[in-house]
C-alpha cells in the first residue's frame, strides 16, 4: 500500500515537471511565432487607446504569491467630471471588444508563463483584494499555478456564478492530469472560435466577488 502511494506521488511530481517544461517551451516558441501578431495588436492598441499598450495588474498566483499579470489593454482611461473612471461598458472600445472575443488580449501572458508565474491551464488569476474573501475551500484554487485558461473558462467563463467557478477550480486541483490539460486546451480553442461565455449577461466584465464580505 505504501509502495503504491509512493509511486503515485513520484508519478504526480514527474507529470508536474513535464507540465512546467512544456509550458515554458511552448510559451517561448509561441512568443517567437506570434511576435508579428503581437506587434500588430500593440500598434492597434496604441492608435486606438494610446499608452500604455500593455495592461499590468498584481494578481495572486500559486500559494497566493503576488505577481504582475500582463494583458493587452482593451479599455480607455476616460473619467467623469469628478475624476472617477467611467463604467467598463463606456470605456471598452470596439477594438478592445474584438481583442477580448478573440482572446488576443491574453497573448502577453505568454511572458507570464515563460517566467513561471502562470501555466497554460489552471484557475484564472483573480484580484488580490479577493484573497480575504475566500472560504478555506475556495482558497484551495491557489494550490496550483493560475492559467491562461481553465476548467471554469470552458464551462461558461463569465456566464457562470462565482460559486460554480470555484467548485470547478478546486475539482481541477484535485483531479489534475496532463490529459485533462490537453482536453481543456482543445475545448478552449473551440470556445474562442464560438465566442461563448465572453461576458456575463448584461455585463462587460465579471461582477465583483464579495464572498465572505457578505457575512461581515
Amino acid at each position: 500500500m505504501f509502495a503504491q502511494e509512493f509511486i503515485g506521488v513520484l508519478l504526480t511530481k514527474f507529470s508536474r515537471l513535464i507540465k512546467s517544461l512544456l509550458d515554458k517551451t511552448i510559451a517561448a516558441i509561441a512568443l517567437l511565432i506570434l511576435s508579428p501578431v503581437m506587434l500588430i495588436v500593440a500598434i492597434g492598441v496604441y492608435f486606438r487607446m494610446g499608452r500604455p499598450v500593455v495592461f499590468t495588474q498584481p494578481r495572486p498566483g500559486k500559494n497566493a504569491r503576488v505577481f504582475t499579470l500582463y494583458k493587452f489593454r482593451t479599455m480607455t482611461d476616460e473619467r467623469d467630471s469628478k475624476g472617477n473612471l467611467l463604467p467598463d461598458e463606456l470605456r471598452l472600445t470596439g477594438f478592445g471588444q474584438f481583442l477580448r472575443q478573440t482572446s488576443l488580449d491574453e497573448l502577453p501572458q505568454l511572458w507570464n508563463i515563460l517566467k513561471g508565474d502562470m501555466s497554460f491551464v489552471g484557475p484564472r488569476p483573480l484580484l488580490v483584494r479577493y484573497l480575504d474573501r475566500y472560504t478555506p475551500f475556495q482558497a484551495r484554487r491557489h494550490e496550483v499555478k493560475p492559467g491562461v485558461t481553465g476548467l471554469a473558462q470552458i464551462s461558461g467563463r463569465n456566464a457562470i456564478s462565482w460559486e460554480e467557478k470555484f467548485k470547478l477550480d478546486v475539482w481541477y486541483v484535485d483531479n489534475w492530469s496532463l490529459l485533462l490539460d490537453l482536453k481543456i486546451i482543445l475545448l478552449t480553442v473551440f470556445k474562442v472560435l464560438q465566442q461563448e461565455g465572453i461576458d456575463q449577461e448584461g455585463n462587460i466584465s465579471s461582477e465583483e466577488f464579495i464572498g465572505q464580505l457578505k457575512q461581515q
